[in-house]
């Protein structure tokens, strides 16, 4: 079920090495397209307003039939369609894969402030499985994409008709030299498969994810909780290890919050572990939201919209990794948050601060475009991409710990963490959009055949 959350647009995401180079947007695509699922926010904001005004009214299960039936539609229109274009202003662009983007995005965002909540009628065991199946859900793209080879690119020299014409003959070329001052040109490997049956696959994906929905659905209410154990409106940690009989103490791991003394069993079978209610301060509060709201800036809005400016300068093949072993990132980060959970809040905060420092070194890069540091070095693609991965892993992992954290037994409050979710990607995209498009902030150059200067 949760692989079926952003299997969409993170499956374009990784595309995009190829996509780049056949759209006419060419390196603006990312920026186009951090912008559009932002539009798509207009979903997530819509159930909010719902579950804040008319509480009760809308429900999870039909909103996440109808979302992820949208996505499979989408997504199998584009396997056909995302290689036309139509002109505007006189210039090709490519509408038909901006639309279908959309409707991808809405689904995606949707699905923040749908899926979690509909998670709260089971056990709190399974919620850190429903973050892995949201890592899984750009993991799988990501082995797809490698798979395929797509955006693979090497430098070759090519005569040009001037100088075949001037030079007469390639022996008079080779005993000159003038062989030497050829130009270089870039050349694509043709992918292994093309981007109508990688779509296709996410298509598929998603129908998984919609069965998957229905069977969890259709569960029997004996799986899940009980009514009276989703009434508090107040932030709760909810325990995921089981708690041994007789031993009560309360894990102090979260950095000070205060326990109540309430003690409650968390399924009628008196199995599993049991919910220890945290209570919060309202600094940590909102310490939490503002870290959810940063982090969500970072990683959905204003570092996507510069991956081509920091990756392509080393190649097509350092984006082609960074794209595709970032999205492998997140889902390595929710199986660790899963085993090794660290609830404290200075613990989450430093490991914030260092994946804005890699996030730091990839915005630099990018603003160094097309001239970015080792360059031409194979260290240099080498830590581009081991500074993407990183950026994305650790800040994945502050993530799932910030929702374990802030599961209640609240529904409204799953609502809202979703919202501050969406909030921050929104934010994020705002600020790079005119950065990148209209102020041209971005310098962009083709890896073969721009100089820059010693």
């Amino acid at each position: 079920f949760g692989t079926g959350s952003w299997v969409a647009i993170n499956g374009v995401w990784v595309e995009l090495p190829l996509l780049v180079n056949e759209l006419p947007e060419g390196w603006y695509l990312p920026s186009y397209l951090t912008i559009i699922i932002q539009l798509a926010n207009l979903g997530p904001l819509f159930v909010t307003l719902m579950h804040k005004l008319k509480p009760g009214v809308l429900k999870e299960a039909p909103v996440i039939c109808v979302v992820v039936s949208m996505g499979i539609l989408a997504l199998f229109l584009l396997a056909f369609l995302w290689h036309y274009t139509t002109p505007v202003a006189g210039e090709p662009h490519s509408v038909s894969f901006f639309v279908l983007t959309f409707f991808l995005s809405l689904v995606d965002c949707t699905s923040s402030v749908t899926f979690l909540p509909f998670m709260a009628r089971f056990h709190p065991r399974y919620v850190p499985t429903l973050f892995i199946g949201e890592g899984l859900s750009g993991f799988i793209p990501a082995l797809f994409a490698l798979a395929q080879g797509a955006g693979i690119a090497t430098c070759v020299q090519v005569p040009g008709p001037t100088l075949n014409a001037s030079l007469g003959n390639s022996s008079w070329a080779n005993a000159t030299g003038a062989e030497d001052s050829l130009p270089m040109e870039t050349h694509y490997s043709p992918a292994n498969f093309s981007s109508l049956v990688f779509f296709l696959l996410l298509s598929a994906m998603m129908s998984f994810c919609l069965v998957a929905f229905v069977f969890l659905n259709w569960q029997p209410q004996s799986w899940d909780l009980s009514r009276q154990d989703l009434c508090s409106s107040e932030i709760t940690l909810n325990s995921i290890q089981n708690v041994p009989a007789g031993k009560e103490e309360p894990d102090n791991s979260t950095g000070g919050p205060t326990y109540s003394t309430e003690r409650r069993m968390e399924n009628v079978n008196e199995e599993g572990p049991r919910d220890e209610k945290v209570l919060y301060a309202g600094s940590k509060l909102v310490f939490i939201y503002f870290l959810i709201t940063w982090l969500n800036a970072l990683t959905n809005g204003i570092l996507p919209s510069v991956q081509s400016y920091s990756c392509l300068p080393y190649g097509n093949l350092a984006y082609h990794l960074a794209a595709t072993l970032s999205s492998m990132a997140n889902p390595l980060a929710c199986t660790v948050a899963t085993f090794l959970p660290n609830r404290s809040l200075l613990f989450l905060g430093i490991l914030t601060a260092a994946g804005t420092a890699f996030g730091v070194y990839n915005m630099a890069m990018a603003v160094l475009s097309p001239c970015p540091l080792l360059q031409h070095s194979n260290w240099g693609g080498a830590l581009i991409v081991i500074s993407w991965v990183s950026f994305t892993g650790t800040l994945t992992y502050v993530k799932v710990m910030l929702g374990m954290i802030l599961r209640s037994c609240s529904h409204s409050a799953l609502v809202w963490y979703g919202a501050v979710e969406q909030l921050g990607s929104l934010l994020g995209a705002v600020l790079m959009f005119p950065l990148v498009n209209v102020y041209h902030f971005f310098q962009s150059a083709d890896f073969c055949s721009f100089q820059c200067p010693a």
